[in-house]
C-alpha cells in the first residue's frame, strides 16, 4: 500500500507546551485510522496541521509524495506559500465538532455552494452531486429543510455530505459526535461506516467511541502526550494493549479489561 500522509520528526509547540514531539507516522492510501487517547494527547492538532489550520515547528509532512507545509524553489524547501497551500487543500476534506452550515441555505445548497465557488463545476452538476449525497448520508427527504429544521445529528450527516463533495482524496473527522445528544450519535457513526466501506477515501477519525473504532478502523493510535504510545490493528488493541499507558486508558471504556 503506497502511502498517502508521511510525518517525519514533526514537533509542534502552543507557547512552551510541546504538543507533537517529534511524531512519525505513515498513512497508506484508503486507510482508515482512528486516533485514540486523553485529551490535549495532540490527536487534533494532527488534523489541523493536515487541514493547514496549524503550523508545525520543525520536521517534514508530505500529501500524495509533495512536501504540505513546504515547497521546493530551485531544488530547496522553502515554508509553503498561500499558493501552495490552497493547492494542497483541494485533497483534503475535514469534519469538526461543530456543523458550521450556513443557516440561510437549505440543506442541499449547502452541498452545491462550495462546488460551485471553489471547483468551479455548475450549477446542475453541484446539484446533482448534492442530491446523491443526501441519499448517501439517508437524508434524502431533507433536502429543502434549513439547518434549524434538522436535529444536530442530521446537521452533522449534511456536514460530511458537504465535505465528500469536493471529492477529497483524505478526510479528516474530529470527534464529530460530541456535540450530540447520545440518542443521535449512532447515525452519524453509521455514515462513517458507510463511507469507509463504499470509498477509497482514506480516513483519520478521532474518537471516544470506542466500538466504533473498533468497527471502523484499519489501524488503532493510541496517542499520549504528542506521541504515538502503541498502535496496531483494532482486536489487539482492544483486546490485549501492550503498554500500561494504553490498558489505563481503556480500561474506562472497555469492560473487563483489567
Amino acid at each position: 500500500m503506497k502511502n498517502i500522509i508521511e510525518f517525519k520528526d514533526v514537533s509542534k509547540y502552543f507557547g512552551s507546551l510541546k504538543v507533537l514531539d517529534g511524531l512519525n507516522l505513515e498513512v497508506g492510501a484508503g486507510e482508515k485510522l482512528a486516533l485514540i487517547g486523553p485529551s490535549g494527547s495532540g490527536k487534533t492538532t494532527i488534523l489541523r496541521i493536515l487541514m493547514t489550520l496549524e503550523t508545525i515547528e520543525s520536521g517534514l509532512i508530505t500529501v500524495e509524495g509533495k512536501p504540505l507545509w513546504h515547497e521546493k524553489v530551485n531544488e530547496t524547501l522553502v515554508p509553503a506559500s498561500e499558493a501552495h497551500l490552497q493547492k494542497m487543500r483541494q485533497i483534503i476534506g475535514m469534519v469538526f465538532q461543530q456543523f458550521n452550515l450556513f443557516p440561510h441555505l437549505t440543506a442541499l445548497s449547502n452541498i452545491e455552494q462550495p462546488q460551485i465557488l471553489v471547483r468551479k463545476v455548475t450549477k446542475e452538476e453541484a446539484r446533482e452531486k448534492a442530491a446523491n449525497l443526501m441519499d448517501l448520508v439517508g437524508l434524502e427527504d431533507k433536502k429543502d429543510h434549513y439547518p434549524h429544521q434538522l436535529s444536530g445529528g442530521q446537521q452533522q450527516r449534511v456536514a460530511i455530505a458537504r465535505a465528500l463533495a469536493m471529492d477529497p482524496k483524505i478526510m479528516l473527522f474530529d470527534e464529530v459526535t460530541s456535540a450530540l445528544d447520545p440518542e443521535l450519535v449512532d447515525e452519524v457513526l453509521s455514515v462513517l461506516k458507510k463511507i469507509a466501506t463504499t470509498t477509497d477515501t482514506t480516513m483519520l477519525t478521532v474518537t471516544h467511541e470506542m466500538n466504533f473504532a473498533r468497527e471502523f478502523a484499519d489501524r488503532i493510535l493510541f496517542f499520549d502526550k504528542g506521541q504515538i504510545v502503541e498502535q496496531g490493528l483494532p482486536e489487539g488493541i482492544f483486546t490485549n494493549p501492550k503498554e500500561p499507558r494504553t490498558r489505563g486508558f481503556l480500561k474506562k471504556y472497555i469492560t473487563g479489561l483489567t
